[in-house]
């Protein structure tokens, strides 16, 4: 419970001292505010930052961004929703500390006598990983963006 009141109120002030606004901006400069572009940029940077990031505070830190993004002319953000969705969710297979399930697999795979390196699970995670991500362009492409 605690975790969860500190992870707000550092969201919240995230936002107080406009490090959200300017995350937007930098973003919606960077993809030239074009929908396809942002929402693939979403995609990737958020599955590759999950790799390496707890899942639930970087989202957390996100949805306020991508709220942000309709004060520029962003009228449809729902690709970027599902964008952010599975990049945060698909990146944790990357690598054992990207997903609190692959740390407590890692735990039990110690105790078992099983274990693994930080290595070898990144040769098995990493095109998971990739595979996935593929898959989901090919998914927010062809149900969202196709028409942009």
């Amino acid at each position: 419970m605690f975790f969860f009141i500190g992870l707000f109120m550092l969201v919240g002030g995230l936002k107080e001292v406009g490090l959200i606004d300017e995350m937007a901006k930098s973003i919606i400069y960077y993809t030239e505010g074009d929908l396809p572009k942002t929402t693939l940029y979403i995609l990737w940077g958020s599955g590759f930052l999950s790799g390496f990031l707890d899942n639930i505070p970087f989202v957390a830190a996100m949805i306020p961004v991508i709220l942000e993004f309709q004060t520029y002319g962003m009228t449809n953000i729902e690709p970027l929703w599902w964008a952010l969705a599975l990049g945060a969710c698909l990146g944790g297979n990357a690598t054992v500390i990207g997903s609190s399930a692959n740390v407590i697999v890692a735990g039990l795979a110690v105790k078992a006598r099983q274990s693994f390196s930080f290595m070898e699970f990144l040769k098995v995670g990493t095109p998971v990983a990739l595979v996935s991500f593929f898959i989901s362009t090919f998914y927010l492409y062809f149900r969202y963006l196709i028409f942009y």
